[in-house]
């Protein structure tokens, strides 16, 4: 029997690579949009978890662009009753109990959208996310411009923050500004909390009347303010002047609060007209960030009540 020829090494091409691939990625993208009521861009790869990731959970899930995802029945029904503003809520097929109706109400009283869904395709939304059956879309955020905070209140009042990451703090400091008549809040672009899910629960709502800004360029951002005639106090431990004696607090000023234990930036405390502190006792060496820009508002409010 003639023996079979051996052949050469295999070129067989791959999928992405065929000519029919982007016809059919797009053909699936459509047909998701039209199941979901979600629009699909046709040749995104959806992010695939590793087995290496940590443990699935409930809770947020957020994209640096884009809608976030609040998933899993207590996350979704707590987010709902704090009055976060949603775009969908998407409910799995049969997924019923006291947390699911009371989501499906809030959600139909304030006239956002209801979407069912089967597990599959909360399962893809969620990259698999234990989301319990029930998953709550919230829009991406529209920042305001940097520029825009000064056009809002006289004496103008800016609260920058510097290396805070955590979103409920970004929240809370919101609400505090608020409360002692900030114009608004300006935070880095890059490495620093954005608003999102938490940040308006944390918020209680303010973040409706109260405008965050994203800077690109955080130091460059504070010396364009200094050039628009505002003083720029940074507040840090190793100031030398309590907030509370800051004679600047009467005129157009910009707040600088650093994360809680690093405090501010080497760059922005140069940049800083002057450096304040919280003066405090001795069993503690920092305060929320949270907390302490809140006590700094107060001071500065209470200040120019004093002087008007």
């Amino acid at each position: 029997m003639a023996k079979r020829r051996k052949k050469g090494p295999s070129h067989t091409l791959k999928a992405e690579d065929r000519h029919w691939y982007g016809k059919r990625q797009t053909a699936r993208a459509a047909k998701s949009a039209t199941r979901t009521g979600t629009p699909t861009t046709a040749g995104t790869t959806r992010r695939t978890p590793s087995s290496s990731a940590p443990a699935e959970r409930t809770g947020r899930r957020s994209a640096p662009d884009g809608p976030e995802l609040v998933t899993g029945r207590n996350p979704v029904v707590e987010a709902l009753r704090a009055g976060i503003p949603a775009s969908a809520l998407y409910v799995m097929t049969g997924a019923s109990d006291d947390r699911v109706r009371e989501s499906i109400k809030l959600a139909t009283d304030a006239g956002v959208p209801l979407l069912e869904a089967g597990r599959t395709e909360l399962d893809r939304m969620t990259d698999r996310a234990v989301h319990q059956g029930i998953v709550l879309q919230v829009p991406e955020y529209r920042y305001a411009h940097p520029d825009d905070l000064l056009q809002r209140g006289t004496p103008q009042l800016v609260v920058a923050l510097d290396g805070v990451t955590d979103p409920r703090n970004l929240g809370a400091i919101v609400r505090s500004a608020a409360a002692f008549g900030a114009n608004g809040v300006l935070v880095p672009e890059r490495r620093a909390a954005g608003v999102t899910a938490g940040a308006w629960k944390t918020s209680a709502g303010t973040l409706a009347s109260v405008p965050v800004a994203r800077a690109t360029n955080l130091v460059r951002t504070l010396k364009a303010y200094q050039s628009a005639g505002l003083f720029v106090a940074g507040l840090d431990a190793r100031g030398a002047v309590g907030v509370g004696d800051l004679e600047a607090a009467s005129g157009p000023l910009v707040l600088v609060v650093g994360s809680e234990g690093k405090g501010l930036s080497r760059l922005v405390a140069e940049t800083c007209d002057l450096l304040i502190n919280i003066p405090m006792g001795p069993n503690a060496e920092s305060l929320n960030a949270g907390v302490a820009a809140g006590i700094a508002m107060y001071e500065i409010s209470s200040r120019r009540r004093r002087r008007s």
